[in-house]
């Protein structure tokens, strides 16, 4: 599966995507994030805040219990403003 960062996810984390192999146990978006700051300092400065880190699966934004079955990509963000 591919991962990919954006603005301060992707410098907090110091790299734009990765392709893993996620753990059988890992279903929703929420269960990947809890995983991912397991994965190091950088991950866990990056999710920090997991609440307020917005969520994509293949392009559509998601909530963090959105099911991750058959994902071929995740964004992760934070919340963005318009004008």
């Amino acid at each position: 599966m591919k991962l990919r960062y954006f603005a301060w996810v992707r410098e907090r984390i110091g790299r734009a995507e990765e392709d893993i192999a996620l753990p059988a146990d890992i279903v929703t978006v929420a269960d990947l994030v809890a995983w991912l700051k397991t994965r190091g300092e950088e991950y866990e400065a990056a999710f920090q805040h997991e609440k307020i880190v917005r969520a994509a699966i293949d392009r559509a934004h998601v909530k963090p219990e959105a099911n991750i079955a058959g994902a071929s990509e995740i964004a992760f963000f934070p919340p963005m403003t318009g004008g």
